[in-house]
């Protein structure tokens, strides 16, 4: 077998190198901890998670649930240590921070197949390699990358827009248009107040609590993409003039008039089934996001799929610049994993990564590149990557929103996930099957 390369030990490099270990190749983990340390990490272990300590929901009716599903067939070696280090918290996969890292960091350093070496990698390997370096790559990798892809190619601010799911909004309150009736005409679901309305929902928007993050996570606002709170907080009308402007929008309900202000909307994906508050990038709590933004008219009972939040990060335009399965174009054993892609959360991260290491380990078997389809959470996720629009593309979670719809509309919403996840199962297994895709073996957790 291969003698191949993973750069990162967080969770989604470790996995990939377990992963490539147990499919029999030699495996080189660099990790620059302690050589080089970073302003989030406590420790030198691998794995550390710098965060929350909870891998979220373990039901596979949940999106993250289902997720994890698909980690279990491909033998993850996070949830088994997880599982390991569990400690109580409902549903949801909670962990002694400290332990798991522990385990992780002994699982992969006593491996047979691994090698950890303990230094900065500061230039794309040559050699087929995965790259995980997470959110706070290195500043010399950071500037290799950001040469090969160019100037387009690396973002390091990262400012994110709610998400909602259609099919919990109010259709009857909002009307499809377009500003002057560009483009399609109707590419924007748009959410119309009154001056009443409006001044109520400026009122209680600046009077929201905002997340404050951790000190390494401060960012500097830019001018282009501020805060909503913070244009709030700048006057009356600036955000009538901003983001909720209303011109070059009539009312259809209201025969025809232009409304004090305008929430648009703009659509996530092919199907509609998600859409973003455009220009409502925020720092408000979650709890806080939830109770202000459903005040504007249709988001009354708003499913979130994704919060919106503002925050440091280092991630790919990964649409613009990547192959389907997140290489380099002309480097098919190149290949990036993590949170570098633009996926948030631990289990997306790790996910990704242990596609990748499927992915590494078939090229150097002679075989193409796969990924799952469309119906399944991870595939989900990959397509979301590949057919992101590159000028708009920006970090996503799990959630049902990515998959495929159902052939039938299903309106009892814990029904419609038990079926979108019965689903997803059925088509993981068979894209495992039909591509000799094997689940990797276990070894002894330390």
């Amino acid at each position: 077998m291969a003698n191949l390369t993973v750069v990162g030990g967080g969770l989604s490099g470790s996995e990939a190198a377990f992963q490539l270990a147990e499919r029999g190749h030699q495996v080189t983990l660099h990790e620059m901890r302690p050589f080089r340390g970073t302003p989030a990490h406590q420790t030198d272990f691998l794995g550390e998670v710098v965060c929350t300590n909870s891998f979220k929901s373990v039901d596979p009716t949940n999106a993250h649930g289902l997720l994890k599903t698909e980690m279990r067939a491909l033998g993850s070696i996070l949830l088994r240590i997880a599982e390991e280090a569990r400690v109580p918290g409902g549903s949801a996969l909670v962990v002694d921070r400290h332990d798991f890292a522990r385990r992780m960091t002994s699982a992969i350093e006593s491996h047979p197949q691994i090698r950890v070496v303990r230094e900065e990698v500061a230039e794309l390997p040559s050699a087929p390699s995965i790259i995980a370096t997470g959110p706070l790559t290195s500043d010399a990798l950071s500037i290799r990358i950001q040469e090969t892809l160019g100037e387009a190619g690396l973002a390091f601010f990262d400012a994110i827009a709610p998400i909602v799911s259609d099919d919990s909004l109010d259709h009857e309150s909002m009307f499809a248009a377009s500003r002057w009736g560009k483009g399609e005409g109707d590419d924007y679901l748009n959410a119309p107040m009154n001056a009443e309305q409006y001044t109520a929902f400026i009122e209680t928007l600046r009077g929201a609590q905002s997340h404050e993050g951790y000190d390494w996570d401060a960012v500097p606002y830019f001018e282009g993409c501020l805060p909503v709170e913070v244009m709030a907080e700048r006057g009356e009308d600036t955000l009538r003039f901003g983001p909720m402007k209303p011109i070059g929008l009539r009312v259809p309900q209201w025969g025809g008039t232009r409304a004090h202000a305008v929430v648009q909307l703009r659509r996530e994906d092919k199907a509609g089934q998600m859409w973003n508050l455009v220009g409502f990038q925020t720092r408000l709590k979650i709890g806080e996001q939830r109770r202000v933004f459903r005040m504007i008219p249709g988001l009354e009972n708003a499913e979130f799929l994704r919060w919106g939040s503002i925050h440091r990060n280092t991630y790919l335009n990964f649409p613009a610049r990547l192959t389907r399965h997140g290489s380099l174009p002309d480097r098919p054993d190149l290949i990036f994993a993590g949170q570098l892609t633009g996926v948030e959360g631990y289990t997306e991260s790790t996910a990704v990564g242990i596609l990748a290491a499927v992915n590494l380990d078939r090229i150097a078997r002679g075989l193409e590149p796969t990924v799952p389809p469309p119906t399944t959470m991870l595939g989900g996720l990959m397509r979301y990557l590949a057919e992101s629009d590159p000028r708009h593309f920006q970090p996503m979670n799990s959630n049902f929103g990515l998959l495929d719809p159902l052939d039938e509309p299903v309106r009892n919403k814990q029904r419609k996930r038990e079926l979108l996840s019965s689903r997803g199962q059925d088509d993981f297994t068979a894209w495992m099957e039909s591509n000799g895709i094997i689940s990797a073996d276990a070894v002894p957790v330390l």
